[in-house]
This record gives structure tokens, sequence and C-alpha cells, in this order.
């Protein structure tokens, strides 16, 4: 696990920063994409929908959260129909955040003929019983994938309108990336089930679909693999002017902290947005007993009102950004499969900017008077909640 900090040695826009991301996390920067954003529910659930409702060859699912409800039973009718027609279709769930799930709902998708996986079950050993998937991974025959911080519930319904809608990002890709993003759902099909996929309708031969240089790379902390830590790390290293984080669980620890602490001393400008409405107290306390240092180092704190944010991104100097679902805390970090799609390309940055700016500003921000100023029920909340985030 990474205990040192990452030192500085080159922006995000220099070669060496493309190699080094590139070798350290696995699958390169491949060129020759499309990348669009997708905010809210109104947008990502229709796109889905229309991917796997047009599958002619294979759907592949894995989510974390799969809750019962109108969307559930929505994605459970299209995947049913897509298998029916001869469609080869695999979904992975999470046994713990999609443990909701009703038997009726499960057994109507492999009566349909879907390949149902759960990840670790209790049987597998409790042991593991924290060791879950996070990740958000939809491919349609090997040609266009999905990914953010989006589960399939009711939950992310609508346009994050008011508190009891969620706020969140996904991204659509096309081109060469859909390989790696396919290749992050195999990489837990195989722990589940114990078959490897491969073939035309997996890992087709894929043309360039765009103009956009992207990433797909997953982490995998229980098996050694830390590349979501890696991959924050060598982001905030590298950061020369900017940085701005929108993260739904943002509980940093002591080494991230210190990387943020000496971006600011480069110079960088750190905005960070977190949530407001949550639904995890404990996450928000022991996120805030952190503010202090971050804010006498010059960080901009934000905190959203409108809806639950769930997002996770990050865009750096206005050219790298990470949509996907690690969330910047120790149980994505150290415990969590993680999924992610990076893109090195100043017009889909620009995009994120402008809806991290839509978002701040329908934020409060947090000075550091407000902050030292908290009454002691408010400390002793927050100092529950960090005793809490530290044991994970």
């Amino acid at each position: 696990m990474l205990i040192h900090p990452v030192p500085h040695l080159c922006g995000v826009e220099d070669p060496l920063f493309a190699r080094a991301i590139g070798a350290l996390l696995g699958p390169p920067l491949v060129e020759g994409n499309r990348v669009t954003t997708l905010v809210n529910g109104n947008a990502f659930f229709p796109a889905m929908l229309e991917a796997i409702r047009g599958a002619e060859r294979t759907v592949t699912l894995e989510t974390y959260m799969m809750w019962p409800g109108r969307i559930a039973d929505t994605f459970v009718a299209a995947l049913g129909e897509r298998a029916r027609a001869g469609v080869r279709v695999h979904v992975t769930l999470d046994w713990f955040g999609s443990r909701r799930l009703s038997a009726d709902l499960r057994a109507r998708l492999r009566d349909a003929g879907v390949a149902l996986a759960i990840y670790r079950p209790p049987r597998e050993g409790l042991w593991r019983i924290d060791q879950r998937t996070h990740r958000r991974i939809l491919v349609v025959d090997g040609r266009v994938g999905f990914t953010g911080g989006m589960g399939i519930s009711d939950a992310w319904l609508g346009d994050a309108e008011g508190p009891g809608h969620w706020r969140d990002t996904a991204l659509r890709v096309e081109g060469p990336v859909v390989a790696q993003l396919q290749a992050a759902f195999v990489d837990n099909w195989v722990e589940a089930t114990g078959r490897v996929l491969h073939g035309e309708g997996y890992f087709p031969a894929l043309a360039e679909a765009g103009d956009v240089r992207a990433q797909a790379f997953w982490s995998s902390p229980h098996e050694g693999n830390y590349n979501a830590r890696v991959m924050y790390h060598l982001s905030i290293a590298s950061a020369l002017r900017t940085l701005r984080i929108a993260n739904a669980y943002f509980v940093p620890d002591r080494l991230m902290m210190s990387a943020l602490v000496e971006a600011r001393k480069r110079g960088v400008e750190i905005e960070i947005l977190v949530a407001g409405p949550t639904d995890v107290k404990l996450t928000r306390w022991a996120s805030r007993i952190k503010w202090g240092a971050l804010l006498e180092a010059g960080v901009r704190l934000y905190v959203y009102q409108p809806a639950v944010l769930h997002a996770k991104t990050m865009v750096v100097d206005d050219v790298w950004v990470t949509v996907g679902s690690i969330n910047a805390d120790s149980l994505s970090l150290r415990l969590l499969d993680e999924v992610s799609v990076n893109v090195l390309n100043r017009r889909i940055a620009a995009e994120h900017v402008a809806l991290f700016e839509r978002d701040k500003s329908q934020a409060i921000e947090m000075s550091l008077t407000h902050w030292r100023n908290r009454t002691l029920g408010q400390k002793l909340r927050e100092w529950i909640g960090w005793v809490f985030a530290s044991r994970l």
C-alpha cells in the first residue's frame, strides 16, 4: 500500500505523466475515443437502457447497488428481453450493496437466461465481508461502455431536484477505451464465476470513434492492486495550476491531506465540493474534522445543498479528468474494488469545469472561522465519525 508521498515531477500535459499513469495503472491512454458526459438519472438511465435494448451480441453489467423499484424493474425487463432474444447477458451484483434486491427479481433474470453472479456472498468467507465490488460498469457488444457513480435504483431518478434525489455524473464511451472497461468487468466475473469471457462479442476490433485520449482502469486493494490510490496521488502531485474535486464521501487520510497541502504550497488553486445532504452521516462527520488543516492551507471547500451529492470526479489543470466509482476515503482506497475512466482532453475537461461551477453555485462555502466555531456537539459527532472511518 502507498505510504510515502508522490513527488511532483511534471504536469499532467507532460508526456512523462501519460507514460507513467499508463505504466502504473496498467491500461495505457488510448487515442480515438468518443466521450459523452451524462449528468443525473434523467441523462444516464435512458442512455444505458437504449444501449441495452439495442444489444446484438453481448451485455455485461456490474454494479454495487441494485435496489428494488421502478428503475430496477425496467433494467431487469430490458436485460431479460435481450437474453431471451439470444444475446449473451452477464450481470454481477455485489452481495452487500444489492442485498435489498428481491429473490423474485433475481429469479426473473435467471429465468430469462441472464447469467447472474453474486459477488462475495457470506458463504465465501466472513473474513472477506468488507471486500466489496463498488464498480459501476455497463458494456454493450464490446463497443459502447458506461461508468460513473450511479446505482440501479430510484434514488438516481430525476435531475437532482431536491433532497430526495441524488446528484451524480457518468460517462458514455466509444472507441478503443471500451475494451479496457470490458476487461474491468471480466476481472470480477472471473473471480465470481471462474469463467473468462472472450471472443468477438466481448472484445471486437474497435475503430476510432472520436478524438479523445482516454483510459479505463480498475482497483482491487485486497489483491494488492492500489490503482485508485496511485491515480489520485499521481494526479494531485502533477497539478500545476488548478485542482477541482467533487466527491460524495471525502475523508482524506494523512497521506492525501499532505498531498493537497503540498499542492497548495506549489501554488495550485484547490476547490473541493462535498456532500451536504448525505446517506452516510458518519462519513460526513468524519470529513469535517479534516477541514481545518485544508482551510488553513488555502483550500476552498464547498458544501453542496440541493440534493445528495454522489459524484466522484476530479479535474486537474483544465485538461485531466477522472470520473468513476472512486471515493476519496479509506473504504474506497483500501478495501473496495473500483473503476474509473480518465480523460486527457481540454474539451471534455471544460464540460466538467462548467459542471463543477454550476454545482458550486448551489453550495455553501465553508470558512475557517465558521469551521472553528463548531459547537461541542458537532465536534463530538466528528470525532465519532473519524474513529469509525480510521478503523476501515
